[in-house]
């Protein structure tokens, strides 16, 4: 099979936090699954990382519109899968409202799985604004009673690329982080961003004093997997009754595309 994975940032300029996913795409995928990595348009950011847009929601809602645009490539170019691959899920719902395969939204999978793991989950972010947000996001699946909060993790996305050579500093900052979040009732760790789930996970970080610390990128491949198994095996698709299932005319799609020059942004590779 083959899935679009779809980042929040410019991969082209994160040469060494590119490399990691790849390497842990290849660890977790079924050999017979093909992820293609795709970021943002090159020039998006005035920086190499989306820290001061993501955290304000005018910003975010209109990033949201390359994934839009980058939903409707991918189904055009024979996706089996589209995989949102940032914590808040930008645009998923209105996404799964404008293709027909398969949409996994990285927070939305992370947050179903702890459930599976745990009484509660907490998540750890590098933004503390996204404590609003992602509690608001929790409320829309459902799991508002299982959420136990967010908190900023104490490091940056920039710490984390300097991190893949040396991680000790960075993994015990996210051990204090996280023993503040279990002592708030959180039972399962959401580690958010996909660079610290990298960070983590290559060094076998997956539990702190009991509480189970999620590989929330490997559980995102597998959903991407699995949907696509179920479409596949037992015809499985998404509802498409109401408002927020129906799909509208792929032509006009474009054609919106093109009335707002979003057709003119190429996703990044």
């Amino acid at each position: 099979m083959k899935i679009w994975h779809q980042s929040f940032t410019v991969l082209g300029d994160l040469g060494p936090y590119q490399q990691a996913l790849k390497a842990h795409f290849a660890r977790v995928a079924r050999p017979d699954t093909q992820i293609d990595m795709h970021g943002m348009a090159p020039g998006t950011y005035s920086s190499n990382y989306p820290g001061s847009d993501i955290r304000h929601a005018a910003l975010f809602h209109l990033h949201g519109m390359q994934f839009m645009q980058a939903a409707v490539l991918a189904q055009e170019q024979g996706y089996d899968a589209y995989s949102i691959s940032t914590l808040p899920d930008p645009a998923l719902r209105e996404i799964r409202a404008l293709v027909d395969i398969p949409v996994i939204g990285y927070g939305e999978s992370a947050m179903f799985t702890a459930c599976l793991l745990g009484r509660k989950f907490g998540v750890l972010v590098f933004i503390e604004d996204f404590n609003e947000l992602l509690a608001q996001n929790a409320e829309s699946y459902g799991l508002s009673s299982r959420f136990a909060g967010a908190a900023p993790v104490g490091f940056t996305f920039n710490d984390v690329l300097k991190g893949f050579e040396d991680p000790t500093e960075m993994i015990e900052k996210f051990k204090v982080a996280a023993r503040k979040l279990i002592a708030q009732g959180a039972d399962v760790i959401i580690p958010g961003e996909a660079p610290m789930n990298v960070l983590l996970a290559r060094n076998g970080v997956t539990e702190v004093d009991g509480v189970t610390i999620m590989d929330s990128l490997g559980t995102w491949v597998k959903h991407a997997e699995m949907m696509v198994d179920l479409r596949r095996l037992c015809g499985t698709k998404p509802s498409r009754k109401g408002y927020y299932h129906r799909l509208p005319e792929l032509e006009r799609v474009k054609e919106i595309f093109t009335f707002y020059g979003i057709d003119k942004r190429t996703p990044g590779v």
